[in-house]
């Protein structure tokens, strides 16, 4: 007498044949399916070359910079600011939220997902401002010495200048 998918609990499969087992021989073909999928998401998920070069400049550039930054009634050093914008980064990429550097500064950057309130940077005891104020200048000087370093094709010294610092101090 056949044995029913009811008594075996095996729905599917041919009635007369035990399927224990076969869960578990088909597990690792479903997990690499999906793994794989996830990975192919997260690499389509990536922004262009030039939004991820901006925006690795103004992760380092926060990291270097020494100044204070404002969220959710704390101060946080430079080195903790950076790495909570890059996570934030990280995910809204994932998430295929990104597409400039205006994207980060705007999403990640300018205001907490949580409370909406937004981000403030203070260097050299000067006056805070928004991150989202500041980072817009740093991306502009950075594209404009970007840009004057492609435009010199002689100046050495235009090429070779060093980074100007932020300052929110007047």
């Amino acid at each position: 007498m056949p044995i029913s998918t009811i008594e075996t609990g095996c729905v599917g499969f041919v009635a007369a044949a035990p399927c224990r087992g076969t869960v578990n021989r088909q597990l690792p073909r479903v997990l690499g399916l999906l793994l794989g999928l996830a990975l192919l998401s997260v690499a389509s998920a990536a922004p262009p070359a030039i939004a991820q070069t901006e925006i690795n400049y103004l992760l380092g550039f926060i990291e270097s910079s020494g100044c204070e930054f404002y969220r959710n009634g704390s101060w946080y050093d430079s080195k903790r600011a950076q790495a909570h914008l890059r996570e934030k980064y990280e995910l809204l990429a994932a998430a295929d939220q990104i597409n400039t550097a205006e994207d980060f500064i705007e999403k990640a950057a300018a205001k907490s997902s949580l409370s909406g309130r937004p981000y403030q940077v203070r260097c050299g005891g000067g006056e805070a401002v928004t991150t989202n104020q500041w980072l817009r200048q740093v991306l502009a000087r950075y594209r404009a010495d970007g840009a004057a370093v492609r435009g010199a094709t002689t100046s050495r010294k235009t090429r070779d200048a060093p980074a100007r610092e932020f300052s929110t101090a007047k």
